[in-house]
């Protein structure tokens, strides 16, 4: 598929702009992502329907063919190169989760080699005040006091705890059964602290959210239906500026990167921290042997008199 810029579209098709603005919704409620790379990621998005409707082809139609060559048309430096491809792997990859069968057309695209980053982790003094932020004499802080403490607990990603059936919770054993990534199962460990808040929250604040009725999340709004992301993610960001978090380093991620890496500072086995993030290669979570080790070189210089 081969194209002049001049025959690029100057405006992005109606359906195309559906698909980004969708896209762009789940990863800013999942990830947390910064106001500045969700707008990369939106330019990025468009500049590629608009090359790509020159061929008569949108984003949904795009074959791996058409990604590469929209590459070599307009090359850029290495991090933009890279932060171009993560926007099409998430995008496409987005898609797939949600339709069986689709064909990523990234997926044999080759990378661009570039510095790995390290996961962003709160310290354990901060997620103490964020856990405590919740104000659990009322009906909606005993539910975020009891999400906060679980996410914190299990390492949950925030999709797999708004859509948490209550029927998923062991309270006799403490134990979740969590369905993460490509449907697969795994049993989460609950914790004594945090399953004590949710028995909490399913005596007390539950039964008065579900007003009457049965829903069958574990998690209810105020209209007593089953949580959001989004609603997760703003619950979040309140109690973090409540306590003085800068909500540039908050996002339901973050509690999940700060679960794994608390866990590896207090000497946890990294094959059972795999299992624990339901993460399918150990090679995703050997990430955060690497910010253990800077945590470790902070502490060395701050306290070390040769440091």
């Amino acid at each position: 598929m081969k194209q002049s810029t001049s025959k690029v579209a100057t405006v992005t098709t109606e359906a195309d702009e559906r698909e980004i603005a969708a896209f762009l919704e789940r990863v800013w409620s999942e990830d947390g992502l910064a106001e500045r790379t969700l707008q990369a990621y939106r330019q990025d998005l468009e500049a590629l329907s608009r090359w790509l409707a020159a061929g008569g082809r949108t984003l949904r139609t795009a074959r791996r063919e058409d990604i590469s060559a929209f590459h070599g048309s307009q090359p850029v430096a290495v991090r933009s190169m890279a932060r171009r491809q993560s926007a099409f792997r998430r995008f496409y990859a987005s898609m797939a989760r949600d339709e069986p069968g689709f064909e990523d057309p990234t997926l044999l695209i080759e990378r661009p080699r570039t510095p790995r980053s390290l996961p962003k982790a709160l310290a354990e003094r901060e997620i103490e005040g964020l856990l405590h932020a919740p104000d659990v004499s009322t009906t909606l802080g005993q539910r975020d006091r009891a999400m906060l403490e679980l996410m914190y607990a299990s390492g949950l990603r925030v999709s797999e705890l708004v859509e948490l059936p209550l029927a998923a919770l062991n309270t006799r054993q403490g134990v979740l059964r969590v369905t993460g990534k490509g449907g697969k199962d795994r049993l989460v460990p609950v914790g004594e602290v945090a399953l004590e808040y949710i028995q909490s929250y399913l005596a007390q604040a539950r039964p008065t959210l579900a007003k009457g009725r049965q829903p069958s999340a574990l998690f209810l709004s105020k209209r007593g239906e089953g949580m959001t992301r989004q609603m997760f993610w703003t619950l979040v960001k309140r109690h973090a500026m409540a306590v003085g978090i800068n909500s540039k380093r908050i996002s339901p991620h973050v509690l999940r990167h700060s679960f794994a890496t608390h866990l590896l500072n207090h000497g946890a086995d990294l094959r059972a921290l795999q299992m624990l993030l339901g993460h399918s290669a150990l090679s995703t979570t050997q990430i955060y042997t690497l910010v253990a080790k800077e945590g470790l070189k902070r502490l060395h210089a701050q306290h070390h008199p040769r440091g």
